[in-house]
Order: structure tokens, then sequence, then C-alpha cells
């Protein structure tokens, strides 16, 4: 009963809900783990039937638990696009069981790539376009490729500040996307300032990279939860947002919401129609439940979890 509350109190469509919002919330994606997956029952307690729900694989994650975990996943009714962090795989042949088995028992057909967070390749690759070389997805069938960017830079591609790599190497992705049949995007590192990202999002049209940018943004959680993930994660200049919030005692003991973040990126959206940065993908920091609380509050009709008309029908 207190599941059914939480869904009628939240999932509204009338004058609570900015339709600039909703708008871009619509088709957002989640980000999980196997060990925060475990944890959640039913996702379809949670998300939008046929949400895109990533599975974030870190170093020494046995490939048998990400494989199971897509497979749960699948079977739920959702849209399964594991990570294949470049530097953490051995070599093309254990690329191609990867593929296989999320094929084969998961039936994946779509991939997050990424260089991965080691400084250090384990093998033979070292990034994600070297994933991309070997034809391994094309030939198994993996209709959408996902890649990673940092509106904010990334000091590991890019020590000296730069962006120059990092730029070299989106370009490079958007010449692979337009001589091969892959749908492409780009999931971005979570940022808490829209007005750097807008602006970062604009050169990268300006300069030819057309492929549509999921943005990430970090769910609610506690202020120092996000601080800590935001520093081990190399966010940029926009960590001084929650800096700024934390010198502010009467917010210090509130959760970080994406409210002003979401809220200016779909003003902008909604004024300007060609805008690339298309979808919102969350990195669920404080909680997968507190982040898909916070998308069904906010959403809309598209954001009831696909559960809830049952549970509608239960209670009539």
């Amino acid at each position: 009963m207190a599941l059914l509350n939480f869904r009628r109190k939240t999932a509204q469509t009338g004058p609570g809900v900015s339709a600039q919002v909703e708008a871009l919330l619509q088709g957002y994606s989640i980000e999980v783990m196997p060990r925060t997956a475990e944890k959640v029952a039913d996702f379809r307690d949670l998300l939008p039937a046929g949400t895109r729900v990533y599975i974030a694989h870190i170093d020494g994650t046995p490939i048998e638990d990400m494989v199971a975990t897509a497979r749960r996943l699948r079977e739920e009714g959702y849209r399964v696009m594991p990570h294949f962090p470049a530097r953490i795989i051995a070599d093309k042949a254990t690329l191609a069981d990867w593929i296989a088995r999320y094929q084969g028992e998961a039936g994946v057909d779509q991939a997050l790539l990424l260089a991965g967070g080691v400084a250090q390749p384990h093998g033979d690759f070292d990034n994600s376009m070297q994933l991309l070389d070997t034809g391994l997805f094309d030939k198994a069938g993996f209709r959408r490729l996902h890649v990673a960017g940092h509106p904010e830079g990334n000091r590991d591609i890019d020590p000296d500040g730069t962006d120059a790599n990092v730029s070299a190497a989106l370009r490079w992705k958007q010449d692979f996307s337009e001589r091969t049949d892959a749908q492409m995007a780009i999931a971005t590192q979570f940022c808490f300032e829209a007005k750097p990202v807008i602006a970062w999002a604009e050169a990268l049209r300006e300069a030819g990279v057309t492929l549509p940018i999921h943005i990430g943004v970090a769910g609610p959680a506690k202020l120092q939860t996000l601080i800590r993930f935001a520093i081990a994660c190399g966010v940029g200049p926009s960590l001084k947002v929650l800096q700024k919030r934390a010198m502010d005692v009467t917010k210090l003991v509130l959760p970080y919401e994406p409210d002003d973040f979401i809220a200016e990126l779909a003003a902008h959206r909604a004024a300007h129609p060609d805008f690339n940065i298309t979808n919102v993908h969350f990195f669920p920091l404080g909680g997968i439940k507190a982040s898909a609380g916070w998308a069904i509050e906010h959403g809309g009709r598209s954001a009831i979890p696909a559960a809830a008309p049952q549970f509608q029908k239960e209670a009539t």
C-alpha cells in the first residue's frame, strides 16, 4: 500500500510537472551495477517499461555477474546497455567472448564503449576506438553503440587540460558513425552546472560532432556522498556548485536534487529545438530508488513505472 501511495503522489501529470522538464526526461536512462541491482526486488516497481539500463562494469566484477544482471533486466522488460571498458579487457578473444555471452544469454544488442577507470590497460586495449575497430560489435549485430563524453574534460586522457585528445576521439567516433550503420550517441559524465554543459554541447556541434548527447545527471543524494563521488570521478569546475551549497548550513543537511540543473537544460532545449542534448542519463549515487522517485515526480506519465497500472487497477 505504501508503494501505491508513493506512485499516486509522485506520478503527476498536472501543473506540478514542468512541460519542459517532462519533455527532456522522456526516454531517460539509468545506471546500475550488479551489487546495486541486487537490492532492487523488481525494477518494474521503479522504472517505465523499456527504460534503457546501463550496467557499469567495475574492474574486478566477474563477467558472469554482469551477464546475470543483464539477463534479469531483460526479463523484466528493459533495454540493457552493459559497459565495455577497454582497459580491463585482455584481448580480442575476451571481447568476443563477452559479446557472445551478453548476446546469447541475455539478448543484449547494445553497448557503452569507454576507456575505463583504470590507469594502465590490463591487456591489448587502451581506448574505445580500438574496440570499435575490431568490427566485433558489427559482426554480432549490435544495433546501438554509445561512447563516453566529458563536458568538463578528462585528465586521464588530456593531463594538460587542453581536451585535444578527447576532441579528436569524438571526431573519430563521429566519422565512424557516418561510415557505418551503428546508431550512436554520447553518454556523459555527470555535472552540476548547466551553462558550461550547454556551451560544450554547442561547441561540439560547431566542430562537426553531431551525435546526440545523453547528459549525465547525479540523482538525489546526500551532499557529502556527491562531493566524494564527484572528486573520485574527476568532475571539474561544476564541483563548486556542491561546495557552495556545503557552505550554506541551511542546505547542508538536505539531499541534493538536480532540479535546477535539469530545468535550465530543459528550458534551453525548449528554446532551441535543434539542441543536441536529447536525453538524460541518471547516475543514482544516492540509490536507484531515489533517482527513480525523482524521475517519477518530475517526468509525468512517461515516467510511471511499468508495474504502476497493475497496482492502480488493484486499488479500484
